[in-house]
């Protein structure tokens, strides 16, 4: 009901919020069915990835199809527990994303750069 009440009200949304969650701390050995269970209740979901490599296991990704259902399932489950661990649930925000991969190139590339030309930047000279 809040959701509908929502749309009547013209209400602006913050910047970051979108129909893209970004979920954490989830267990590793959670089904595709168990997601559905637990975000559907908020509105019509269009997709839901759920992380499957060492570097991305307890993380997904649901995508709504409304940006208010989204909304409502942030305020909803953002700490709530599922086999004993609390969800951490975000917008997903390409930008910050995108950032710390830049980071980790650049981090690669320096790296490279100190091997090839024989730079330490150990302080035990």
């Amino acid at each position: 009901m809040a959701a509908i009440s929502l749309r009547k009200g013209n209400t602006r949304l913050p910047p970051e919020v979108n129909r893209v969650l970004y979920v954490r701390n989830l267990p590793f050995n959670i089904s595709s069915e168990e997601m559905y269970d637990i975000f559907g209740k908020y509105g019509a979901i269009r997709q839901i990835r759920i992380g499957t490599s060492k570097e991305t296991r307890g993380t997904a990704f649901v995508v709504y199809e409304d940006i208010y259902d989204a909304k409502t399932a942030v305020d909803h489950l953002s700490g709530f527990n599922v086999a004993n661990r609390y969800l951490i649930v975000l917008y997903y925000q390409q930008s910050k994303i995108s950032k710390k991969v830049d980071l980790k190139k650049k981090e690669d590339e320096l790296a490279r750069m100190q091997e090839k030309y024989g730079i330490s930047t150990s302080k035990d000279k």
